[in-house]
């Protein structure tokens, strides 16, 4: 079992910084493929980082603005995200999931444990 919790979210302007925390319980963590998602209200939840097997992967529409990045030691994923714009604002997931295979990675459907979520309101 592996418990998530996300913290970090707050209301910024765009262009400002923001760097979300998702602590994670479990002993067996670091073997994970960990990730963040993201959902606005009325729209599906939206894949928009994660490390598979020491390798991030990012949406387009985050490249070169977010990175994603994990520390073992701490049971803890990061998420730095920079040049924050408007339609960055959603609720973001912290997501876990064992055996999911790189085809996969973009599917929330393959993560196993979810956060509650952190809210993210980036103002214009």
């Amino acid at each position: 079992q592996v418990q998530l919790e996300e913290s970090g979210g707050g209301l910024v302007q765009a262009g400002d910084s923001l760097r979300l925390s998702c602590a994670a319980s479990g002993r067996t963590f670091s073997s994970y493929t960990v990730g963040w998602f993201r959902q606005i209200p009325g729209k599906e939840r939206e894949f928009v980082a994660t490390i598979w097997r020491n390798r991030p992967y990012y949406a387009d529409s985050v490249k070169g603005r977010f990175t994603i990045s994990r520390d073992n030691a701490k049971n803890t994923v990061y998420l730095q995200m920079n040049s924050l714009k408007p339609e960055d604002t959603a609720v973001y997931y912290c997501a876990a999931g064992s055996g999911i295979i790189l085809s996969s990675i973009r599917t929330p459907g393959a993560y196993n444990y979810w956060g509650q979520g952190t809210q993210v309101t980036v103002s214009s």
